[in-house]
């Protein structure tokens, strides 16, 4: 006969076990967020927000835990350890913090080096010509700030046949959009997956010029996914998009996609309910007209 505290004290170590093994089997992302500016319109580059919402919509996918980082850079770099996929949602053209110091971009290098997958979403694609060699290593491609960006309606309904695109429905929108990439001649490694919707020369999958969303397999096996639009909050009500990012860092982090996509069901209510405070920038006064001259 087994003594009760016996049986009691193996019920223990078996829960601890099976929750050690759990932990050990979980997928860590971790979700880099850019600083928000204080006064700025309400969702308007939101990186907080974003990340915060997508750190909810991730979890709805079992095995799958991902970490916030609210402060640009973590405090300890610790945080990256056994990381499968980091997303960086920031500011571009120089002010991401993970360009900010030789020991930053060594810490990302061994990160690409490795096979963690590589996530950037907005003007993190963005870098500067000082840091070209990184951004196509990194992501696959370089921005050229003289090439196109900005605000347009755009249609997006035809997706080409992969895992991120799992589920994805068309969707429209007036989005941000950086434009126009740099990618290498041969496109090695790398598959289109959105593009602009503002210019489409020829078939989409035979050119790159527009290309707005996209994966790298990187040399070292590692994973990145890039999408330059999200510039505002409520893109995120969009069922596709939304679908398509959510597909994208998990893709990058090695996680199997489900033929009708990953869970990130979100209404708006949930989509709002993440949106950073912010201060009202002043209202531009239009000058008024000047008097008529007084007749006499």
């Amino acid at each position: 006969m087994i003594h009760p505290t016996r049986f009691l004290l193996s019920l223990v170590v078996s829960a601890a076990f099976a929750v050690s093994s759990l932990a050990a089997d979980s997928v860590k992302i971790v979700l880099v967020a850019g600083k928000v500016k204080e006064v700025d319109k309400v969702g308007h580059h939101d990186y907080l927000g974003g990340c915060r919402l997508m750190q909810a919509l991730l979890k709805q996918t079992p095995g799958v835990d991902a970490v916030l980082v609210n402060e640009e850079w973590p405090a300890d770099e610790k945080l990256f350890d056994g990381v499968a996929a980091v997303v960086f949602y920031t500011d571009g053209g120089g002010k991401q913090a993970y360009l900010a110091s030789p020991e930053h971009v060594a810490t990302v290098q061994k990160m690409a080096d490795g096979k963690v997958g590589l996530v950037n979403i907005h003007q993190a694609v963005e870098f500067t010509p000082a840091f070209a060699e990184q951004s196509m290593n990194w992501i696959g491609a370089v921005y050229n700030a003289l090439s196109s960006r900005g605000h347009w309606d755009s249609v997006h309904d035809t997706f080409p046949k992969h895992a991120i695109s799992s589920g994805v429905t068309p969707w429209k929108i007036n989005d941000g959009w950086l434009n126009h990439f740099k990618f290498p001649a041969d496109m090695k490694g790398i598959t289109p997956l959105v593009w602009s919707g503002k210019e489409q020369l020829g078939s989409p999958e035979g050119g790159d010029k527009d290309v707005v969303a996209w994966t790298f397999d990187r040399p070292s096996g590692g994973r990145s996914f890039s999408f330059s639009g999200l510039d505002a909050h409520h893109a995120w009500e969009q069922t596709g998009m939304r679908q398509l990012v959510i597909n994208g860092v998990l893709w990058a982090a090695g996680v199997e996609i489900p033929t009708t996509g990953a869970k990130c069901e979100a209404d708006k209510a949930l989509i709002d309910s993440f949106l950073t405070p912010r201060i009202a920038p002043p209202k531009k006064v239009k000058p008024e007209a000047a008097a008529a001259p007084a007749v006499k």
